[in-house]
């Protein structure tokens, strides 16, 4: 049931007068019934949102873009929140991440948080109707950065969930049933299911995520009725099939060779077209035994949407050795180019470019000339890399070494490296959170992370992946220890130009909304939700939640009155406070912004003890096998298998991780504001696991007696 923390009388007022329409409702037997969606009809799914928000991407363009004007930029300062819902506690461990994007349909509010679970919400107070628990097995759970799900599909009275453990679930959208449920890929070979499921003309259509885990990405289609499969495109083509000679012939590496999908898919139903953008090559940073382009690796990827054959590509980056996957979702868009109107697709990835192609040939809008790079022949690196013509989201060279280190090649992007670490920019530009599109403007609205990066290549003879240890990097990524930026931002997609631009000490990792209204909203990982003036990137309106808000708005009209939902729940990168909440806001809300959190410390702020509770510190001796499923599933996002730094952008753990002792109290406590505290989230006896896998695993260092 709906719940809140005090917030004042009005709240108080107001929380309570919901929480009683709930209790009225559910003890006379007088909830609302829930209608159930239609199969959609292509017309219906590529209209822009109104009364309703039926896919993860608002349309099938994945455009994210309402044309509500009730909301706007006079009348945003009066948008107040109507109520707050807790999901009992799911998805708020430290290992979670909240970055759904609700669905809408007929007074009903559909989300789904990073423990797979599943709530029906009453639009009118925030009541549960119904709840489906995953109950999620972690020896069955194998991903590199989190548990996390990014959304819901809708069609033909179903809800449709992509579960961690790969199974695709179909659920009765009245009840939250178990309709059916496939085992799509086996999670431990690494398959996971993140992005939102897309229902399209009886076809429930899934990317197979697992990157860094030893995976071969794939695409499949299957039977919304009952789940059967209807096709598969592999996304590293196998031998005899086109591209297969972008990869070795003296090898298997194709098997594992990554491009896993990271998010929902975009269709154009005229053109008959799906697309999507994939994840980067495995292993992450080592090439020497892969030598080729390694299709379709980092690409942008079109195919035939009733049969999933093969239509076009475009490879961002070739061969790549930098983590340079494409996770942002990709959007369709029409504007005009040369004095004539085009059927665009955008994408931007992790080196900051806005990726612009035609969507009917994957050729560039604007150009995308391919450049000479700096080689390092022992990583097989590709000669040129394409250069599109534009503005990058932020400088891609480093203007001054980090301590420690020694620039080469100013560390511009695409810079090489072998065993040595070497610094560049940048390091993930742009990242899973979904861009937004006005059709108006043909203003792109982007969230980006400003990072240096350092890597370096493991020379041992690597044999593809054991899943045992399951992480396919082949070499380390650390932290330079110069802290990072955030960037919000607006392109004019015309020229591939920014409008404007924002830098915010947090990293972004919140997706965006833009209406009509001439608003832009993202969230902010200290627990803000914000709009900005769509024109100028004018901060006009802000509310501050009770956690991070790191998951896109939703908009819609009910009963002649424009709401935005969202989740708040944090994330496990953010660096902000995690939680369980939906909210929802509108012009008549009366629940005011909660205070303002204070600060995170500074990166290295001392803090005394006075200000911590003592540390536990379990008896008896570690269990080693325990500790190591406790670490792949809280440390190795952030910290790396071998604990030398993972995506995450977590330090190295360093020799100070020898000492059971130091381990436990920091993992208890936290360190600055990018290691979260597991105090209360981890039992003493599984802190101590963790400490002495790491210390005698890692480290091999002796155990205490």
């Amino acid at each position: 049931m709906a719940a809140t923390r005090s917030c004042g009388a009005r709240c108080a007022a107001a929380v309570l007068s919901g929480l009683l329409l709930a209790a009225i409702a559910a003890a006379a037997d007088l909830r609302p019934d829930i209608p159930p969606a239609p199969a959609f009809t292509s017309q219906q799914l590529t209209a822009l949102p109104g009364a309703d928000w039926v896919t993860n991407g608002g349309n099938l363009f994945n455009q994210r873009f309402s044309p509500l004007t009730g909301i706007n930029r006079d009348s945003v300062r009066n948008l107040k929140a109507e109520w707050r819902t807790h999901l009992d506690g799911s998805g708020a461990g430290p290992q979670y991440s909240g970055q759904d994007q609700p669905l809408f349909y007929q007074g009903v509010l559909y989300v789904v948080t990073g423990a797979d679970d599943v709530f029906a919400l009453d639009v009118r107070s925030g009541a549960h109707l119904w709840t489906y628990e995953a109950k999620l097995d972690p020896s069955h759970v194998r991903v590199c950065c989190g548990w996390v799900s990014r959304g819901l599909g809708l069609g033909d009275g179903m809800i449709f969930l992509g579960r961690l453990d790969a199974k695709l679930t179909a659920l009765d959208q009245k009840t939250g049933k178990v309709l059916w449920s496939i085992q799509g890929e086996d999670p431990n070979q690494g398959y996971s299911l993140v992005g939102a499921p897309l229902y399209y003309d009886g076809m429930v259509i899934v990317g197979y995520a697992g990157g860094d885990m030893g995976v071969r990405g794939r695409v499949k289609a299957y039977d919304a009725k009952d789940g059967h499969l209807l096709w598969t495109f592999y996304t590293v083509p196998g031998p005899g099939e086109f591209g297969a000679d972008t990869w070795p012939r003296d090898n298997d590496y194709y098997k594992w060779g990554g491009a896993a999908v990271w998010q929902t898919p975009a269709i154009d139903p005229e053109l008959g077209l799906l697309y999507f953008s994939t994840g980067n090559a495995g292993p992450d940073y080592g090439g020497t035994r892969r030598a080729g382009d390694n299709l379709f690796t980092a690409s942008i990827v079109a195919l035939d949407v009733k049969t999933g054959k093969y239509r076009w590509h475009f490879q961002q980056v070739h061969h790549d050795i930098w983590d340079y996957d494409s996770p942002n979702p990709v959007v369709l868009f029409d504007a005009p180019y040369g004095g004539r109107m085009r059927h665009g697709i955008a994408q931007i990835s992790k080196t900051g470019w806005v990726y612009l192609l035609d969507r009917i040939t994957g050729k560039p809008l604007l150009g995308i000339p391919e450049r000479p790079v700096p080689q390092e022949p022992r990583q097989k690196t590709a000669a040129t890399q394409p250069y599109p013509i534009g503005d990058p989201l932020f400088a891609q060279s480093v203007d001054m070494a980090p301590e420690g280190f020694t620039l080469i090649n100013g560390g511009r992007i695409f810079t090489p490296f072998w065993d040595k670490p070497v610094v560049y920019r940048p390091q993930m530009a742009v990242n899973w959170p979904p861009s937004s599109y006005d059709p108006r403007s043909h203003y792109f609205f982007v969230c980006g992370i400003d990072n240096l990066a350092v890597s370096s290549h493991d020379t041992k003879d690597f044999q593809g992946p054991t899943f045992e240890g399951m992480w396919m990097q082949n070499g380390a990524f650390a932290n330079t220890g110069v802290p990072g930026r955030g960037i919000f931002a607006a392109y004019d997609l015309t020229t591939n130009r920014l409008v404007w631009e924002h830098a915010w000490p947090q990293a972004c990792f919140s997706g965006s909304l833009a209406t009509a209204g001439g608003l832009v909203f993202t969230g902010r990982s200290d627990g803000r939700l914000t709009a900005l003036d769509t024109d100028t990137g004018e901060l006009l309106w802000q509310f501050q939640t009770d956690a991070g808000v790191n998951a896109p708005s939703t908009t819609f009209e009910y009963q002649g009155a424009q709401y935005l939902a969202v989740m708040s729940a944090g994330t496990l990168f953010g660096g902000g406070r995690k939680g369980d909440s939906i909210w929802l806001f509108s012009l008549h809300g009366k629940i005011e912004s909660l205070p303002m959190a204070p600060p995170p410390p500074r990166p290295g702020a001392a803090v005394t003890a006075a200000q911590q509770p003592p540390v536990v510190f379990a008896a008896g001796a570690p269990d080693l096998v325990n500790g190591r499923i406790l670490y792949s599933r809280f440390c190795e996002a952030c910290h790396g298998e071998a604990g030398l730094g993972g995506h995450g952008g977590g330090a190295p753990l360093g020799e100070a991780a020898h000492d059971m002792k130091v381990v436990i109290t920091t993992a208890t406590n936290g360190k600055n504001q990018n290691m979260p505290p597991f105090r209360g989230a981890l039992k003493p006896e599984e802190l101590r696991d963790i400490a002495g896998f790491i210390s005698h695993d890692l480290f091999k260092q002796p155990l205490p007696n």
